[in-house]
């Protein structure tokens, strides 16, 4: 699937504050802008709900409540609801309930930060893609009713089943449906959908925010792609690091030039513990191949991820989740301790990380 690396001037200026060259276009004829004051913002952390949602480890799901005073103990700055069931699926947000919720989040010294949608727009079946559409619609009603401006979007999401949480089951379904229909139909189908919600969206003062997320999206080029595409000053950027590819320091430059200021939100994650010295690690790394000095081959991606977020000003969210299988002890997966630990230690070398790029 192609891809391209450039955004419209006009999209540029009606988007963005931030100066022409932190996106790289190369272009003179765009007026110089300001850059925010970094000594005076700097980006938060937060955790998004489908850490708790009982889907990976043993036991229950926290409810949103439970949340917001887990996530105030664990030292993050707020909560992002994952727009399903048992957390934040719009059937089960009216206003009132949003009200509330938002109530209790500024009692905990919480924000709200962002909302993340579980949709897939792109279903050769025209009755499946009206009813994402549909979900969508609430969901940013939802946003807006929380007071909250960015909505996670994808543009394909096969699913995740629940009790054991696996993505194989779906994700075969999602190829099975697919296979006889070309990348572009698919790619344009997407587009429509996003076109449509993106309307939606302004008519609502909420931000959607396209994540760099298989499948359909390949890298952070198509991202921009699909961006210029469907051309709307509601449709912004959700760039992670931990599901690109390529994750070498040239790419994750380059990436962070691309989006730029169109950065509304980020996400990280991992399973995280101590070394004999205290520091906090990336237990999944300690398992990877490693030199004859005990050194892990691959370069840690995370420190030069948020040296690229800050070298273009980003202020936003590092949104924490954990949401793939996790370890198996004595015949039973881990239960939400294991999380606690995870996310607690995530905020905790995440903030440092900030930190050292102020």
């Amino acid at each position: 699937m192609s891809s391209s690396n450039s955004i419209k001037r006009r999209d540029f200026i009606r988007n963005t504050a931030v100066g022409a060259a932190a996106i790289g276009l190369g272009t003179s004829a765009i007026p110089s802008l300001v850059i925010p004051d970094k000594a005076n913002a700097k980006p938060k952390v937060g955790l998004y709900s489908i850490s708790y949602l009982g889907v990976w480890y043993s036991g229950k799901a926290l409810t949103l409540d439970e949340m917001i005073v887990r996530s105030k103990k664990l030292g993050f700055d707020g909560i992002e609801i994952d727009g399903k069931r048992p957390h934040g699926n719009p059937l089960d947000m009216p206003a009132k309930r949003c009200k509330e919720l938002k109530a209790k989040a500024e009692d905990q010294d919480q924000e709200i930060f962002a909302v993340s949608a579980n949709n897939d727009f792109s279903s050769p079946i025209p009755e499946h893609r009206e009813c994402q559409i549909v979900y969508v619609r609430d969901l940013i009603r939802m946003t807006s009713d929380l007071g909250v401006k960015p909505l996670r979007v994808f543009l394909g999401w096969p699913g995740v089943t629940l009790h054991p949480g696996r993505y194989d089951i779906a994700h075969d379904i999602w190829q099975h449906t697919h296979y006889q229909f070309t990348a572009e139909e698919t790619w344009n189908w997407c587009r429509e959908g996003l076109i449509e919600c993106s309307k939606y969206a302004g008519d609502y003062g909420v931000t959607l925010a396209l994540q760099n997320h298989k499948p359909v999206i390949n890298d952070w080029r198509d991202v921009m792609r699909m961006v210029e595409e469907v051309d709307s000053p509601n449709l912004k950027v959700c760039l992670d690091a931990p599901i690109m590819d390529d994750k070498s320091a040239e790419n994750i430059n380059a990436a962070a030039k691309a989006v730029g200021p169109l950065q509304v939100l980020t996400h990280f994650g991992g399973e995280f513990g101590r070394d004999k010295d205290g520091k906090v690690i990336d237990i999944q790394e300690y398992k990877k191949e490693r030199d004859t000095d005990g050194n892990i081959i691959r370069e840690e991606f995370y420190p030069q991820f948020v040296q690229a977020m800050s070298d273009i000003g980003y202020t936003g969210y590092f949104s924490y989740e954990l949401c793939h299988p996790l370890p198996v002890v004595n015949g039973q997966t881990v239960g939400i301790d294991f999380v606690d630990q995870c996310a607690g230690l995530g905020c905790e070398m995440m903030k440092g990380l900030i930190n050292q790029n102020r």
